[in-house]
């Protein structure tokens, strides 16, 4: 995928225990809201083997703000100190079951296998960081960092819906059953 100043695969990643995948945006009021939390994650976690990957699935056809320009802009303004990826096939959101931007997933890698852990919120409050009484990910992976697996496997993610491209109307329609239906929306 492009990254600002890069291309990034998640084989360029050695000696990690696994990833911090955090969907997200240049616009929406709920990414930016996260923006200082998400970079907290990664600077607590990255030297303990989970380092945080932001990923933008967001459309520049239909809101401009979410451009490759702009997501190198923003990375730069807020000095980003991990990966900022642009998912313009949306593949990469689809693949990991996101559905709003700002939702993370917490990834260990076992046996070479990247296996998903915790998908959701990040944290119980996505206003008002001090008064955050609970905070998903990092209980993740404080979780697995002392060899448990998170009490806590799935926590619904609050924010801007990811606005899928019409190539997925197919694939979504057939999962309906078993999907929420804001998931199934096409654009």
């Amino acid at each position: 995928m492009n990254g600002v100043d890069m291309a990034v695969s998640l084989s360029d990643y050695n000696n990690v225990k696994g990833y911090i995948i955090v969907f997200t945006s240049n616009a929406c009021p709920f990414s930016q809201a996260y923006e200082q939390r998400i970079i907290a994650l990664h600077k607590k976690y990255a030297m303990k083997g989970y380092p945080v990957i932001a990923v933008n699935p967001g459309r520049e056809n239909i809101s401009p703000d979410e451009s490759f320009e702009r997501m190198k802009l923003l990375a730069k303004e807020k000095n980003y100190p991990f990966a900022y990826l642009q998912d313009t096939t949306q593949h990469i959101a689809m693949k990991f079951g996101a559905t709003h931007m700002t939702q993370a997933v917490v990834v260990q890698i076992k046996k070479e296998k990247n296996i998903i852990r915790y998908i959701g919120a990040i944290d119980d409050n996505t206003w008002e960081a001090a008064q955050v009484s609970i905070q998903y990910v990092a209980d993740a992976v404080d979780e697995l960092l002392i060899g448990e697996l998170p009490t806590l496997k799935s926590i619904p993610s609050q924010g801007c819906e990811i606005l899928w491209k019409k190539e997925f109307a197919e694939e979504l329609s057939a999962a309906a059953d078993v999907l929420p239906a804001k998931r199934r929306k096409r654009n």
